[in-house]
């Protein structure tokens, strides 16, 4: 059986050595040729890319490729992974495949609704009229996308493996429904990031496409390889601020950062998890000049040594959640680096609920009081 998972990319990137995973560079028609093969021949919406992302690199799949059993695709940074933390061989894939329709991404679970969610991060007016489309176009699957963007999950990346008759489904349902949806948006205003309208909105098609269609699925997790350079130039900011002990200056750029590009503290692009650290440093040092003349940014000369601190400071606040701390808790929490307002930072950040933060700090008040 024949399988070729596509992978997509804007710039150049080590190529997995196995021979499966084929580059496809995206936005071709619009962009430097990087020397891999491009979205731009054939039937194509290459010069769409800025509207559309590695959209255009589905649609090319689907209109261009005819000689394979399976077709997939995934990203130069993020591949399906297995159970072992590897990305999968061809073997493996075909295994599933046997069993299931699709190979995907686990779902992910939003902290709100994903309507609520979209509103408050792009134009909810395209999302209103891809519901309208949908419900004009095919009917059936209007209940199930009104459920699903009223609830709390989703797919993300638009990463998938399929048959090709399954992606090809898939592909001729979503490009019918997003070329209507053209017709009735105006997105030219927008910044390069909020352009990017239906790349964003495909993922959780995804999800309503395989749920009316009640397809089997395997979700599996998604490595991450590398930083995006964005996130890199990030933090090397922060850090100049932080060792300038310059508070108000982080927390004004990162905003600004925030701004530009929301999707920065998602999971695929915050891969160590120290931009979400970073705000959290910025709200505890806030309070603590609140208090005092310094904060905890004395104490430290690195951003390295003070993401090692806060990491070791919310494990050990996880633990005490939990009720499974450890005696080097102790230890760590009786510190003189660690302040109060650390403490009830991290515990705000961590508890999922007013009355778990009480009881978490109850537990803390605690155990700075017993003896070393």
């Amino acid at each position: 059986m024949s399988i070729r998972i596509y992978t997509m990319t804007h710039k150049k990137f080590e190529v997995p050595k196995d021979t499966m995973y084929v580059p496809l560079q995206v936005g071709r028609a619009t962009h430097e040729d990087l020397g891999y093969l491009g979205d731009n021949t054939g039937d194509t919406i290459s010069e769409k890319n800025c509207y559309y992302s590695e959209l255009t690199g589905i649609y090319w799949i689907w209109k261009n490729v005819q000689d394979l059993d399976y077709v997939g695709v995934c990203h130069y940074r993020r591949y399906l992974i297995n159970e072992q933390g590897k990305v999968f061989t061809k073997q493996e894939l075909l295994q599933i495949l046997q069993k299931v329709d699709v190979i995907t991404t686990k779902r992910v679970k939003l902290r709100m609704p994903y309507y609520e969610g979209y509103k408050k991060v792009h134009h909810i007016e395209n999302l209103d009229a891809t519901g309208a489309v949908i419900k004009e176009l095919y009917p059936d699957y209007y209940p199930m996308f009104e459920r699903l963007v009223h609830g709390d999950e989703t797919y993300f990346g638009n990463i998938m493996i399929a048959k090709k008759e399954v992606f090809d489904a898939y592909a001729k349902w979503l490009f019918t429904i997003f070329a209507e949806v053209e017709k009735r948006v105006n997105i030219d205003s927008y910044d390069d990031y909020h352009k990017r309208v239906f790349g964003f909105i495909s993922e959780i098609l995804l999800l309503v496409w395989v749920r009316v269609n009640k397809l089997s699925v395997y979700e599996c997790r998604v490595g991450m390889i590398g930083e995006k350079a964005e996130t890199g130039e990030i933090k090397r900011e922060l850090a100049r601020y932080f060792k300038e002990k310059d508070i108000s200056g982080a927390k004004s750029y990162f905003l600004s950062c925030l701004e530009k590009r929301p999707d920065v503290l998602m999971e695929a692009s915050d891969i160590t998890g120290e931009l979400k650290l970073s705000m959290q440093v910025i709200a505890t040092c806030e309070k603590e000049l609140e208090h005092r003349e310094s904060c905890m940014l004395d104490e430290f000369f690195e951003f390295h040594e003070v993401m090692q601190f806060f990491h070791q400071l919310n494990d050990a606040i996880e633990r005490i959640r939990k009720n499974e701390w450890q005696a080097e808790d102790e230890g760590f929490l009786k510190g003189s680096k660690v302040s109060i307002e650390a403490i009830r930072v991290a515990a705000h950040v961590l508890c999922q609920s007013p009355d778990e933060e009480q009881k978490t700090l109850e537990r803390i008040t605690a155990i700075r009081q017993m003896e070393l």
